[in-house]
């Protein structure tokens, strides 16, 4: 295990997958300004491990993650989490929103969200930030913005629009309604449901399926998909084009058409 700081996140790595483990099983896993602050920090630190291919970021208990504390919230009276000035928690709430959900989106390494239950408002955001989704059938997604007053947070209302549409994204919002994990397969949310037992085995197999890839690829894939949900078409045919080219110059992607001649599995170095 890896020193956090807090007991509200567990982190380790094995076989080059980094493990993220929101921890507060009483609370459903809800944020607390401890397990934010372990977040933001382990997030970058396994950016920059050559130790992890892939990241891995799932709830302990029955639960992903409820979102923020309501609890705390509520008696505070407002939302601006202690700070003195209005601009105070806006620049906090924009600092951590960037360095959690937004580096999940964007880190240079295949994310994995994989919900054991329910993931709700920041929670939801969260999970959709990454890459792929796995979700067992008792987990369901829901914004829950509208049921607490908020418009919502964590890049949710990028993420879900990109994934489902305009349209589908703002009754989600709006009604706020519950969305099962067979629902979630259909409208896209999730890659794969599975049964809550079979929920590690599922993780670990396609965890160590990707770390085990070509990551040199893996990286360059996934900016050129980031880039195609928002850049121009010859924008994004040239970052492939660039990216096309420096792959056929790795040593991964000269072992992949050895092996392939030779009618074996490549043995990839992630060079």
């Amino acid at each position: 295990m890896i020193e956090t700081g807090t007991d509200h996140l567990l982190a380790s790595v094995k076989d080059g997958v980094g493990f993220l483990t929101l921890n507060r099983p009483e609370a459903r896993n809800a944020l607390s300004a401890e397990m934010t602050s372990a977040l933001r920090v382990q997030i970058e630190e396994f950016e920059f491990s050559d130790e992890v291919n892939v990241i891995v970021l799932t709830g302990s208990g029955s639960a992903f993650c409820a979102g923020g504390d309501v609890k705390g919230m509520a008696a505070r009276g407002d939302g601006t989490r202690g700070d003195t000035t209005i601009d105070g928690a806006i620049h906090k709430q924009r600092v951590a929103q960037r360095s959690t959900s937004g580096k999940l989106f964007k880190i240079p390494k295949p994310t994995i969200a994989a919900l054991p239950g329910a993931a709700a408002g920041a929670g939801l955001s969260l999970a959709l930030a990454c890459d792929l989704r796995i979700m067992t059938t008792e987990a369901f997604l829901v914004t829950a913005f509208a049921k607490v007053g908020f418009s919502g947070d964590y890049g949710g209302t990028y993420f879900l629009t990109q994934l489902v549409g305009s349209s589908k994204a703002r009754e989600l919002y709006y009604l706020s309604e519950r969305v099962g994990a067979e629902e979630a397969l259909r409208l896209g949310l999730t890659n794969w449901v599975c049964e809550p037992e079979e929920l590690e085995k599922k993780v670990l197999g396609l965890a160590n399926q990707i770390s085990n890839g070509p990551t040199v690829a893996y990286r360059y894939m996934k900016e050129n998909l980031n880039r195609a949900m928002t850049g121009e078409l010859d924008d994004c045919m040239d970052l492939e084009a660039t990216h096309h080219v420096h792959c056929g110059q790795t040593s991964d992607h000269k072992e992949a058409a050895k092996a392939f001649v030779e009618k074996r599995e490549p043995i990839f170095q992630g060079k």
